[in-house]
């Protein structure tokens, strides 16, 4: 299993974990999940959406960043939000690239 090299980033527990979320139009995607990171006494997890066919390093790169807004019984995350706000999502994307750097490529 992969490990972060910060101590407040969450790695999966399982390599190549995916998630399926619903929008509000009722339409699902799969993301894949890479990991959580704590920032100001709140979660925030990383996604990054990916169709069954692609290959490793192809993709758009992009990253989906949404915060955990509820736990479940076990304190694991239950539901997610979008990050709206364009500064906190900079910031936390900026924890999360120092938190990654020995496992992901940031160009």
């Amino acid at each position: 299993m992969r490990e972060g090299s910060a101590p407040n980033y969450c790695p999966p527990v399982q390599e190549g974990m995916t998630l399926t979320f619903e929008d509000e139009k009722g339409d699902c995607i799969d993301l894949e999940f890479l990991g959580i990171i704590l920032h100001n006494d709140r979660s925030y997890g990383f996604f990054f959406p990916f169709e069954e066919a692609d290959e490793v390093g192809t993709g758009s790169g992009e990253v989906i960043i949404l915060e955990v807004t509820e736990l479940d019984d076990e304190g694991q995350p239950a539901a997610f939000e979008l990050v709206d706000d364009v500064s906190i999502a900079a910031e936390v994307f900026e924890d999360f690239k120092v938190a990654t750097k020995d496992l992901y490529d940031f160009e």
